[in-house]
């Protein structure tokens, strides 16, 4: 399995993800359909699949013209999200298979949209799966609670996707790293491993070059939103639950001008 990241519109990534033996692939969130394309050509791959985490035009809104560049092409979309240019619904459980050795694991994650789906991703023994989180899970953040609650959020990262394993690949679906670890900095100014990163991503961007993948392991020790469970966390911003921390936190975060 091969993975590409994508940069389209301003901030957004779209990723092509290649079975290698069968030169089969499948895309996520395909906002600019002929980029998405001439990527796709330029690997020698045929697009099969779309896989689309939410509703949000600047992620579902090239379905419908991918579907005139590439008749027969399916769509995946979460069954509560009413995708655009969906052809085939996805629940939280559903399996996609894509050429000979990639599976792709639907997530149900909500609280951004009602119906986010995230997509876990395997490949043959050895390679590390990969995930793909759209606007639920950014490296160092997450999505705002458009539909949804504190509560499913909660559920989304810290349950439904950090019970993932730690080496699992984390590919998100927008460019926020450097500002979601600078914002981490002000709920835990003493985490080394944080520090190290927005330097390491300062760095990165400053190169031109993109900020994922995170890992789930990296998450678990920079994401203040998945760190919600520890006591130190839910201490410092003056909370007695995890869901609690995690309603505060987003609050602060929305109203942080960093």
């Amino acid at each position: 399995m091969k993975i590409h990241h994508i940069p389209c519109l301003e901030d957004n990534y779209a990723y092509l993800i290649i079975d290698e033996s069968t030169k089969e692939a499948a895309v996520v969130d395909p906002v600019e359909p002929e980029k998405i394309l001439n990527v796709a050509q330029q690997h020698g791959v045929v697009l099969k699949l779309v896989l689309t985490t939410h509703h949000h035009w600047d992620h579902a809104g090239g379905n419908e013209k991918l579907r005139q560049l590439v008749p027969g092409i399916k769509v995946y979309g979460g069954s509560k999200d009413n995708v655009k240019g969906c052809t085939d619904v996805v629940d939280n459980g559903d399996k996609i298979s894509l050429g000979a050795d990639v599976s792709i694991l639907a997530l149900h994650t909500p609280s951004h949209t009602n119906g986010h789906i995230s997509y876990y991703v395997t490949s043959k023994e050895g390679e590390d799966p990969a995930v793909f989180t759209g606007d639920t899970l950014f490296v160092a953040g997450c999505g705002k609670f458009f539909e949804g609650t504190a509560e499913q959020m909660y559920q989304s990262l810290c349950v439904t996707l950090g019970s993932l394993p730690k080496p699992t690949r984390v590919y998100c679906g927008h460019e926020y790293t450097v500002k979601n670890l600078q914002f981490a900095l002000t709920v835990e100014p003493e985490n080394v491993k944080t520090q190290h990163k927005l330097s390491w991503a300062q760095q990165q961007r400053k190169a031109g070059l993109p900020t994922i993948p995170s890992t789930i392991e990296d998450e678990m020790e920079t994401n203040p939103f998945i760190r919600v469970e520890l006591p130190e966390i839910q201490e410092k911003v003056g909370c007695d639950s995890a869901v609690e921390a995690m309603r505060e936190i987003r609050k602060r975060k929305d109203n942080w001008r960093g």
